[in-house]
């Protein structure tokens, strides 16, 4: 996945999103910043062409998307999550309220992902 220059503008709004993250998308960012869940690599807010990705692994070619029930049956989601996968990432979309209400399921889940590349999100 070789690096491609990121806009100016496309730069400032990621950091702004990175300012401006949800409460769920905070509390999964402790868990996961400066290699705490099982010594993995994470970024947040990372611009991949037109879109912004919640959280990458790079080495594991995983992005990890935490949506509401807005994201539910979404058919702009399904357009975004085929483009990244053509990138050559797999797309694990978490629940607001799973990361906010069973943290511990979800980084098992994320570990189990990282670890094993063949394993593909559910949704």
């Amino acid at each position: 996945m070789p690096h491609q220059p990121v806009a100016p503008a496309k730069r400032n709004f990621a950091r702004s999103l990175r300012r401006g993250m949800t409460e769920a998308e905070g509390r999964l960012w402790q868990e996961l910043r400066d290699r705490r869940l099982d010594g993995i690599k994470f970024r947040r807010q990372v611009p991949f062409g037109r879109f912004i990705a919640d959280f990458v692994c790079i080495e594991a070619g995983l992005i990890i998307e935490v949506d509401g029930s807005q994201h539910a049956d979404s058919d702009s989601d399904r357009s975004r999550d085929a483009e990244l996968k053509v990138r050559g990432f797999r797309v694990l979309r978490l629940w607001n309220d799973d990361v906010l209400r069973d943290m511990n399921a979800v980084c098992d889940t994320i570990i189990a992902y990282v670890r094993d590349i063949s394993l593909q999100p559910w949704r």
